[in-house]
């Protein structure tokens, strides 16, 4: 063991220690005038007090969670939530940090060169990218380290235990692997932070982006990014909070979560290797498992190494980027990176499969995945960008009338979900057909394995962004703001793309928790054999139970929407009215001899962010036990997939809507059907607006709903009863 677990334990070293060399490399540039440092000084104190106000609230949740898990299980369950928890935070702070600090850098960069300026802000959003990565796995690697003896072959079984009260409730001791627990409650943890952020930091972001669109574009006809809209600064830090620290920590977990379902499946099979379903399974991959310790090591490691290398591969695309000085298309250099980090992560992951003890089946799964991922990143960049037929015609119906333009958004978003849907089918039925189960949860990490790249290329964009922002703000040439405009073009692009990644991944990752959940409810080795869920069983005490289950399961996704968007609108309600009181109060504002009060703004969007976001946590992490404790183990599993049919397809119908009205704004802003100040143009901010939350604050959301769910249900199975409560 300690031979493999050196490999990924320096490589995440060297991408934490690329992190401090990429923010000394932001910190040589300069931040330009004092306007521009004020600026960047406005939107850096609202995003730390943000983060800071999250950080609390969410100390006494993950307190509670800990002390319930270290009384269920062992302390190392705990401590190992904790440090997930942590470490999730933790890349959501680095990467706040870096995305506040590079936007002024890239504004006075663009003075001098466009290239300079492109450089600063991916090495701000490599800083994110390699934290989310390095933090990920380090802390994987840390727990094979410090709980090395939970892992060990010789000893591992599933073990029995008698919890007061619940062992009376059920009337027997609950079984489990213990190191299956360790890695599932790490995952727990940063799944968690990601509810947080993702759900906090949408309902901030989107209010704010709505209000200033609202007061200031529609009715008060200001620029985007005015300084003389009082929400212009709540709106930059919401593109920070939730653009950078909410989608780091919903591809960290979704990272994380791709790993675990890979070794809490290979745990259960080591297990029950003579159970005559798993020798067939493992037959499959070519393994002839358990013949010495070497093999075993080399099995639950084969993910860790492979990730490794991914991290690897971004370094390298990341320095061709940097150091691509000659580039004339800043957006084929970008997405040309991205195409060399997952052509060189795919190059590592044959090289590591071919030398572990399985066979390439393996290794096609993986690049299943990783093709599967990149499809439907631009199946998505097809249906929400201005360069497309599909947003180009939006825009025309949109000319028409606001109404108009939100219904065909909305048939464009439906629509868009036909495709992904058929990949992720595909890409299920192949993996399966592969590697059988083990198939499923390798496709899920193929399309993560060069998560530090995806990251990364995200993160420019809401640096991208805020560079526009402050060259609005600070009142810079009209040149520099075409420049900085190009420049977050490009993070739109990127943007749709990594959206689209994020749900296809999300929805393979959860489908892999699901599938590790079925193998953790197993009671003994000799249960632990190929999994089924029976729909209609002839079994009195299943029943129709499973299906109920199932739509039980595809509710919720629409619940929780629900929640989020009337959080949404309140908050973005609020803002609207301090907008117009300031405007009515203080009417020099408008004449711009007056500052507005951007606090006021930050402080409304940070209270109810906060406030809100609890309901919908709760939720999430109440029912699938209500769920597992009243129907049982067998309907809990028909619960959490017919939870991730339903998250797919309204995730992606909310991300491809929503990004479709928004890029359609923008392409009647470029002059097309009236331009800016036009009826057209005042339609589509209309329809922006509706299609904000969608996009940014729901879409998101759902992604980590579904694989939260499926991280709970894995961690507590050994706690449900196998049938109803009622039977």
């Amino acid at each position: 063991m300690s031979e493999l677990i050196f490999i990924p334990a320096v490589i995440c070293a060297f991408a934490l220690l690329s992190t401090l060399l990429f923010n000394r490399y932001l910190a040589k540039h300069d931040a330009g005038n004092e306007k521009m440092r004020e600026l960047q000084k406005h939107i850096r104190e609202g995003a730390w007090t943000f983060m800071f106000e999250e950080a609390r609230v969410f100390a006494v949740v993950t307190g509670i969670i800990a002390v319930i898990l270290w009384q269920l299980f062992y302390w190392e369950v705990a401590f190992a939530f904790l440090l997930g928890a942590f470490l999730s935070m933790s890349a959501g702070f680095i990467g706040m940090h870096s995305a506040t600090f590079a936007n002024a850098r890239v504004t006075n960069a663009v003075q001098h060169s466009e290239k300079k300026a492109f450089n600063i802000a991916i090495a701000g959003g490599a800083i994110m990218g390699l934290a989310v990565a390095g933090l990920a796995l380090g802390g994987l690697t840390l727990l094979f380290l410090i709980f090395r003896e939970a892992f060990n072959p010789a000893t591992l079984t599933i073990e029995s235990k008698a919890v007061p009260l619940v062992s009376n409730i059920l009337g027997r001791e609950i079984n489990f692997i213990k190191a299956a627990l360790i890695v599932s409650a790490y995952s727990m943890g940063a799944s968690l932070v990601a509810l947080f952020d993702r759900v906090g930091g949408g309902i901030f972001t989107k209010a704010a982006d709505m209000a200033a669109d609202l007061v200031g574009k529609a009715e008060a006809h200001l620029p985007e990014d005015d300084p003389r809209n009082p929400a212009s600064i709540a709106d930059n830090v919401g593109d920070n909070v939730g653009d950078v620290g909410g989608l780091g920590a919903d591809l960290l977990e979704s990272f994380v979560g791709s790993i675990i379902s890979v070794i809490v499946i290979y745990l259960y099979v080591y297990v029950g290797r003579s159970n005559a379903s798993i020798s067939a399974l493992l037959e499959q991959l070519g393994v002839p498992l358990g013949l010495s310790m070497q093999q075993y090591w080399w099995l639950l490691i084969v993910p860790l190494l492979i990730i490794s290398f991914g991290i690897i591969a971004t370094l390298i695309s990341l320095i061709y980027i940097i150091a691509n000085k000659k580039a004339k298309n800043l957006q084929a250099t970008l997405m040309n990176g991205t195409r060399l980090s997952a052509l060189l992560t795919m190059l590592f992951a044959f090289i590591i499969i071919y030398l572990s003890p399985m066979n390439l089946s393996v290794f096609w799964c993986i690049l299943i995945g990783a093709l599967a991922g990149i499809a439907i990143g631009y199946i998505a960049e097809y249906y929400t960008s201005s360069a497309y037929r599909p947003v180009k015609k939006l825009a025309e119906e949109t000319s028409a009338g606001a109404a108009i333009g939100i219904t065909g958004g909305m048939a464009l978003g439906m629509l868009s979900t036909f495709i992904p849907g058929l990949v992720v089918a595909i890409a299920i039925v192949a993996t399966y057909k592969l590697a059988g189960l083990f198939g499923i949860a390798y496709g899920a990490l193929g399309m993560l394995s060069f998560v530090g790249m995806t990251v990364s290329v995200d993160t420019y964009g809401p640096i991208a962004d805020n560079a526009g922002g402050i060259a609005q703000g600070a009142g810079l040439p009209e040149k520099v703001r075409k420049i900085t405009d190009r420049l977050d073009a490009i993070g739109n692009t990127t943007a749709a793309i990594g959206k689209g990644f994020a749900i296809g991944s999300a929805a393979f990752s959860a489908l892999a928790l699901i599938v590790a959940y079925m193998w953790s409810a197993a009671g003994s080795a000799g249960e632990v054999t190929i999994p089924t869920i029976e729909m209609l069983s002839a079994n009195p005490k299943i029943g129709a139970t499973v299906i109920a289950a199932l739509f039980l399961g595809a509710m919720i996704p629409y619940v929780f929407s629900a929640l989020l968007i009337q959080a949404v609108s309140d908050t973005a309600k609020k803002m609207v009215e301090e907008i117009k009181r300031q405007f009515r109060r203080f009417p020099d504002i408008l004449k711009g001899k007056r500052r507005p009060d951007y606090n006021k703004c930050i402080a409304i969007t940070s209270q109810n962010g906060l406030r809100k976001m609890v309901l919908p946590a709760i939720i999430t992490i109440i029912l699938p036990l209500l769920v597992g404790f009243i129907l049982g183990k067998y309907a809990l599993a028909g619960f959490l997939i017919g939870a991730l049919l339903s998250c797919m397809q309204l995730a992606i119908y909310c991300a491809n809507t929503g990004g479709a009205l928004d890029n359609a704004k923008k392409y009647i802003e470029d002059g097309h059907y009236g331009g800016k100040g036009s009826e057209a143009h005042i339609a589509s901010v209309i329809g922006d607006t509706i299609g904000d939350p969608l996009k940014d604050t729901v879409g998101p959301s759902l992604d980590i709903l579904v694989k939260l769910m499926s991280v709970i249900a894995i961690l507590f199975a050994s706690l449900f009863p196998s049938y109803p409560i009622f039977f």
